[in-house]
């Protein structure tokens, strides 16, 4: 187990880390509220030179299953875009969310515009970086938000190799019970390689996505910590920065993790 943090500023991911004593660090390589094309990262040698793990977290704006080409087409664009930056400062991996089409649209076309993302890639070489797909936590017509619909997104997927993000407050807030979130997701994907471990300020099948430290949440941290221990994959905190030095503290003494 690898235990670590999303960046929050544009600072230095090694000097974050070492503050920290994280060992694994998430980070985006572009503004993520924006569709711009990455620029080479200040802090690249840094990165490939250290022992931290790096993983790369894509846009927010990018959604790989919408229907209408204005978004479409540019999203396909920026995931391959950032997962060569990603590459390139040696990251394991480029998150990307799972998304969603609108009100009265087949979300079976979204899963087929998920498989012509890497069907199109794979024309071209593949991906720089394996894409791990991430669970959200609302939308009556997303990719990825109930475990169900995340088996059938696998289904037209899992054979180009995406991974998988386990994210603990999108889980809570989709309606889906934590305790048995791992067992149930390493049963439709075969694997989990990352996990974003957020407690939830608001409760259960909410379908919000609002982000709470470990022992301030909805959920119960022993939960929590219960996920890090049974899934095997790194952890990264996106909780909020005044309290991740706690969150980690809480982490390595709840798993035995030093």
């Amino acid at each position: 187990m690898r235990i670590g943090a999303h960046l929050h500023d544009d600072g230095d991911p090694i000097d974050y880390a070492e503050k920290l004593g994280a060992e694994v660090i998430q980070l985006f390589v572009t503004d993520p509220q924006k569709w711009n094309k990455p620029e080479p990262h200040p802090f690249t040698e840094r990165m490939l030179g250290g022992a931290v793990d790096i993983v790369v977290h894509s846009s927010y704006v990018i959604n790989v299953a919408s229907l209408n080409n204005r978004i479409r087409i540019p999203s396909r664009n920026l995931v391959a875009q950032q997962a060569a930056a990603a590459a390139e400062i040696g990251a394991f991996g480029l998150v990307v969310h799972g998304g969603h089409v609108r009100d009265g649209e087949d979300p079976v076309k979204g899963i087929d515009n998920w498989r012509k993302l890497f069907e199109r890639q794979a024309d071209r070489g593949g991906f720089a970086v394996p894409i791990l797909i991430e669970n959200t936590a609302g939308g009556d017509f997303a990719m990825a938000r109930h475990f169900d619909a995340i088996g059938r997104l696998w289904d037209a997927v899992g054979e180009f190799g995406a991974g998988f993000v386990l994210d603990t407050c999108h889980a809570w807030a989709g309606g889906e019970e934590l305790a048995t979130a791992v067992e149930r997701i390493k049963a439709i994907t075969g694997r989990i390689d990352l996990v974003h471990l957020n407690n939830s300020r608001d409760e259960f099948d909410s379908a919000r996505d609002r982000h709470a430290n470990l022992a301030s949440g909805t959920i119960d941290p022993a939960v929590l910590a219960e996920v890090c221990r049974t899934a095997g994959a790194p952890i990264v905190l996106e909780t909020p920065a005044e309290g991740i030095a706690d969150d980690l503290a809480y982490l390595r003494d709840a798993t035995g993790h030093a």
